[in-house]
């Protein structure tokens, strides 16, 4: 596998690497489509790691990530599920958005997190010990979630907490040369276009235009797209559903773009 692409904004990886040895859970925060994502893909290749995603949903349950009983001809096979199979062999275990699932998820994964780093699983009355080389990686947007999805002090204060959020414009220019093979003129344009647009957060635009969607519309210029085009496929209507929203994106791209 070919070492995914992330360019370090601080001392993140330091950071990350030293909870690695000292075996501590970690919390990556910050704005969808950042970058919490690659960074851990980074990192488990620099370390040599597996890796195991889960990207949480609301109907995600404790029961789908820790196992169940499937049937298997006639008779009743227990199937382990990501978070057991990473508890298991030593694999990081990322749950990306770890608020959008259902309340008894954080629940199972509190004995991981401190110095017990056990697994109960009920229906197997089986107590898991961690492998050695397991590490818990959970991701959440605080800038995005509701009163009702916020991260519980309980399960907050069980992490080492890394802060992250979008580069500045030379930083995400480079970025979008490496990602997308879009020239260094095009790609400063479009992390003008995103700086930008995050400033409309004023105007109660939460989280901005995404480093991803620049990447996607950095792709589709090179696939011979016209910029403006690219613009508003990838940013303008990915962005919102408001009119005015959309306007006021647009209006950016088209005095970048002219």
């Amino acid at each position: 596998m070919d070492e995914p692409f992330y360019l370090p904004l601080a001392d993140e990886a330091s950071v990350f690497e030293a909870a690695v040895t000292a075996r501590l859970p970690v919390l990556l925060k910050g704005p969808t489509g950042c970058g919490k994502t690659r960074f851990v893909e980074h990192m488990a290749w620099r370390l040599g790691r597996d890796l195991t995603t889960v990207a949480c949903h609301e109907d995600l349950t404790a029961t789908d990530l820790v196992g169940r009983y499937l049937l298997s001809g006639d008779e009743t096979v227990w199937m382990d599920g990501p978070l057991t199979r990473s508890v298991r062999s030593g694999a990081i275990c990322y749950l990306d958005e770890v608020v959008e699932a259902r309340k008894d998820t954080t629940v199972i994964i509190h004995s991981l997190t401190d110095h017990r780093r056990v697994l109960p699983i009920d229906k197997t009355a089986e107590m898991l010990h961690a492998h050695d080389d397991f590490l818990l990686v959970i991701s959440y947007n605080p800038g995005y979630q509701s009163v009702l999805k916020d991260l519980k002090p309980s399960t907050r204060q069980r992490f080492v907490s890394i802060e992250f959020d979008y580069p500045d414009v030379e930083a995400e220019a480079l970025i979008l040369t490496t990602e997308t093979g879009v020239d260094e003129e095009t790609a400063i344009r479009l992390a003008r276009c995103g700086s930008q647009a995050r400033n409309l957060r004023e105007r109660g635009f939460e989280d901005g235009v995404s480093t991803r969607l620049l990447v996607y519309a950095g792709h589709l210029i090179e696939q011979g797209i016209p910029a403006r085009r690219a613009c508003e496929a990838a940013l303008v209507q990915a962005i919102s559903d408001d009119v005015d929203m959309q306007t006021a994106v647009r209006d950016i791209v088209d005095v970048i773009f002219p």
